[in-house]
């Protein structure tokens, strides 16, 4: 189990592999979902029966902002899910700092993603179909 997460961070670091990826490996490692925290440089997944595995995640420059603006979240979102030449996780994580991100959950059978700032202000990003 830990090894799975281990290997989903790793690829998302690095580029590796891409969210659907990720995504699938953990649904079939019988995780429902995740939480990263920017704050605390942390990965927390989230197996269906209870269990947890915590990680140590990479940082990234910069603080988070004051205050969740959801338009540079939502086009730093955008960037991430079109996937482009210049994409890359590490880029967009300093992106969402920027724009007041401080953290996202991952629910994989709510197929949706909890962004949430400083101020308690979330935003709200449902799986492309």
């Amino acid at each position: 189990m830990r090894a799975l997460a281990e290997a989903c961070l790793a690829g998302a670091e690095d580029g590796s592999l891409s969210f659907p990826q990720i995504l699938g490996a953990l649904t079939e490692g019988g995780f429902d979902g995740y939480l990263v925290d920017y704050r605390r440089t942390t990965a927390t997944y989230y197996a269906a029966d209870g269990d947890s595995v915590d990680l140590t995640a990479h940082t990234t420059e910069g603080a988070v902002a004051a205050r969740l603006d959801p338009e540079a979240l939502g086009e730093a979102i955008r960037e991430a899910q079109a996937g482009g030449p210049d994409y890359s996780y590490r880029g967009f994580c300093r992106k969402a700092k920027a724009a007041g991100c401080a953290g996202y959950l991952v629910s994989i059978s709510g197929r949706r993603v909890l962004y949430f700032g400083r101020d308690a202000a979330t935003h709200v990003e449902l799986f492309p179909s």
